[in-house]
């Protein structure tokens, strides 16, 4: 299909701009992988000057009119590059509307915010984290009030990582998947079964790295175009054509170092999964991070807790940890990769209990952000949440309130996304079930490569044409619902604690 040239030539200037995204995402990965603990001034520096690059690039006048002629000849676009020219658009009008002063400051703020966690976290100290995190919280703010949305800034934020997404949609999820989930919830913390999770001790960090790497491999991830390193909180981050994961190694806790690093395979395989010819525009991107989780979750959880998974996998794992698991059955192995319990750590929770760490996050920073607690309440309002939702009040705010990363980050209005990403995931699990027949005989046999076809052509290859609803009714055939993840977690974990 021959394009008008006034499309080419927008998706080409898109394209220049992505690059030039690409260099700042890779600075954020190195900054928290290889960074020595000196340089942190001077990455904040050099964050500052390219975040000032990229504002005075992306608000290009030349830009504007690209985007108006391209908006000239839509009728003679098909739907995905009627779309490209959407979120062009989308993004030209939010992003001239900053001010320099404000690229700068965010820049600078996010690179000393990231550092005073990292530290404020080791020591346990709020106070020495609390001005960073107002500091944020007023970044995130104005931010909103910058591109006109003072009236309800807590909406923009969480449309930032989900477009068409409010706070009013996320508490009806919320609600109707609480009411389900507390009382499963409930069944399985006072069933008489119980997994031990305590046997597992002493999983070296290279023999974890060595089986993780090829389970990364044999999911579909691409070493040719990505890479596998440490940080102290995992993320996937840079682009298909270069996607840096990160994971961390606890040796007494090796099943959450391992589902933590194939969460992120997850979010690395959606990344490779995008045209790579359409990179920098829509059509190269992921819809959001609600999906971006579904993609994650399903592989972590649908997919990595499984009984199939595990047929395959248990032989490798127990050749590669002989002595540390030569006293645990296969049967208590299981249970304890899909043990149920109250932990007070987001990452290390169970796939049951994590939408209620989530909802404890959506809480507070939907009230951080309407003013209606303090910053210096922080700590006190997160543990009475903690105790409402989970039933326990963390012993440290390290263990509570400042445990996660995001925050630091100004990434205020990314939580919702996980829960929501769970809620999708379930969802599509079922249709592609339906639409697969015998897929989990696959997983028996160690191939995955149907389901990520599946993925591939269903969601990865769409970039941001659809919205997260729009993109489960087109795919499920009904909207974004509850009812598939209370459904999976009573078919995956009831009969196991009856």
């Amino acid at each position: 299909m021959s394009l008008p040239p006034p499309y080419t030539q927008l998706t080409e200037e898109l394209r220049r701009l992505g690059y030039l995204g690409s260099v700042s995402a890779l600075l954020g990965w190195d900054e928290q992988v290889n960074l020595p603990s000196g340089s942190a001034e001077f990455r904040a520096q050099q964050n500052a000057i390219l975040s000032d690059l990229s504002f005075r690039e992306t608000t290009r006048s030349e830009l504007g009119e690209m985007i108006a002629a391209a908006e000239g000849i839509t009728d003679e676009l098909e739907p995905p590059q009627q779309a490209v020219v959407r979120e062009a658009r989308i993004d030209y009008d939010k992003v001239v509307k900053l001010t320099p002063d404000f690229i700068k400051r965010r820049a600078v703020a996010q690179s000393h915010a990231f550092h005073a966690w990292v530290k404020a976290r080791e020591a346990d100290d709020f106070g020495a984290f609390r001005d960073y995190l107002k500091e944020q919280m007023d970044l995130a703010v104005e931010y909103a009030t910058l591109t006109g949305h003072s009236d309800k800034p807590y909406d923009f934020l969480i449309g930032e990582f989900d477009p068409g997404m409010t706070g009013d949609t996320v508490d009806t999820l919320f609600a109707a998947l609480k009411s389900d989930l507390v009382p499963i919830v409930e069944e399985i913390i006072n069933s008489p079964v119980q997994a031990d999770t305590s046997m597992l001790k002493g999983f070296t960090q290279d023999k974890q790295e060595r089986f993780l790497r090829e389970v990364v491999a044999k999911l579909g991830f691409n070493f040719e175009e990505g890479r596998l390193d440490r940080s102290v909180h995992p993320f996937c981050g840079g682009s298909g054509q270069d996607t840096r994961m990160t994971t961390r190694f606890l040796e007494d806790l090796p099943l959450s170092s391992l589902f933590g690093s194939v969460h992120e395979t997850g979010h690395g395989l959606y990344e490779q999964g995008l045209p790579k010819e359409h990179f920098g525009t829509a059509l190269g991107e992921s819809v959001g991070m609600a999906v971006h989780e579904s993609q994650s979750r399903m592989w972590e959880n649908q997919v990595g807790r499984g009984r199939a998974f595990w047929k395959f996998w248990e032989p490798r794992y127990r050749e590669i940890f002989a002595s540390e698991l030569n006293h645990v059955s296969s049967d208590a192995l299981y249970l304890a990769i899909n043990a149920v319990g109250v932990s007070p750590i987001r990452v290390e929770s169970d796939e049951v209990t994590y939408n209620l760490h989530i909802m404890l996050r959506f809480a507070m920073e939907k009230q951080l952000i309407e003013g209606t607690i303090s910053v210096d309440d922080a700590p006190d309002a997160w543990n009475a949440l903690s105790e409402e939702l989970l039933g326990f009040v963390p012993q440290s705010n390290a263990n509570g309130i400042m445990q996660d990363v995001h925050w630091s980050a100004g990434l205020f209005g990314y939580f919702p996304s996980y829960c929501l990403g769970n809620i999708l995931a379930a969802q599509l699990w079922y249709t592609l079930l339906d639409q697969l027949p015998g897929l989990e005989n696959d997983f028996e046999q160690g191939e995955f490569g149907r389901l990520l076809d599946w993925l591939r052509t269903n969601v990865h290859h769409l970039g941001k044409q659809f919205y997260t609803q729009d993109l489960a009714q087109r795919i499920t055939g009904e909207p974004l619902n509850t009812d598939h993840l209370i459904r999976y977690l009573r078919e995956r974990y009831l009969p196991l604690y009856t």
